[in-house]
């Protein structure tokens, strides 16, 4: 009998799914649970994170992100982007925004975060974004105005490690909506592709 993989994304779940998820053998989320915080119970193997921008920077500020159930239950953290990559492509704050404490990149703030709740952290490689860029059809020249999510990143590194019949991967709480400067409908056709490929199951919300 093939074992469960579940990838959780932080958008609306089907039903309540917390039994399967926190009996599954594997458990892959991202950042901080919003929609499915009640229906995807607590387990978490792995948590990718966005550790660049304003959200780092309020999980930084934060007394309780690092002490959610997800965060504490999680066995490694994966920042998405390499200090290579956030100096290469990602926006960076103006001036005004500097003034206000804002910057792109937290990686050593949020190491010493993670840290202090002795959790491991890993740094996808700057090879891997520029990788991504070219698996969703991103040309170089738009590189600085249009990025990848850390669920994409998510996605593509577990089915990299979780290939062969022995595992049952689900996929659920992806919408594909939100800040208008990710690849949006490029990463749902790139998804979509690897539930075909690979018998893949994806759970719709609603």
């Amino acid at each position: 009998m093939a074992k469960e993989v579940f990838i959780i994304g932080n958008g609306p779940l089907p039903h309540d799914l917390s039994g399967r998820v926190d009996g599954a053998a594997h458990v892959v989320r991202f950042n901080e649970p919003k929609a499915s915080i009640d229906w995807s119970g607590t387990r978490t193997d792995w948590l990718f994170v966005n550790n660049s921008g304003k959200p780092m920077q309020r999980r930084i500020l934060s007394r309780e992100y690092a002490h959610l159930p997800t965060v504490q239950a999680a066995d490694f953290i994966f920042f998405a982007y390499h200090p290579i990559t956030i100096r290469n492509y990602l926006i960076k704050p103006n001036f005004l925004s500097r003034l206000k404490g804002r910057r792109a990149d937290w990686t050593l703030d949020a190491l010493e975060m993670f840290g202090r709740v002795n959790k491991k952290v890993a740094i996808l490689p700057p090879s891997y974004y520029e990788e991504g860029c070219d698996m969703l059809g991103i040309p170089e020249r738009d590189r600085r105005t249009v990025f990848p999510t850390t669920g994409f990143f998510g996605i593509r590194y577990t089915l990299e490690r979780f290939a062969g019949a022995e595992w049952d991967i689900h996929i659920c709480g992806f919408s594909w909506e939100g800040w208008k400067r990710h690849a949006w409908n490029a990463e749902r056709e790139w998804m979509l592709r690897q539930v075909e490929e690979r018998n893949l199951t994806f759970w719709r919300a609603g």
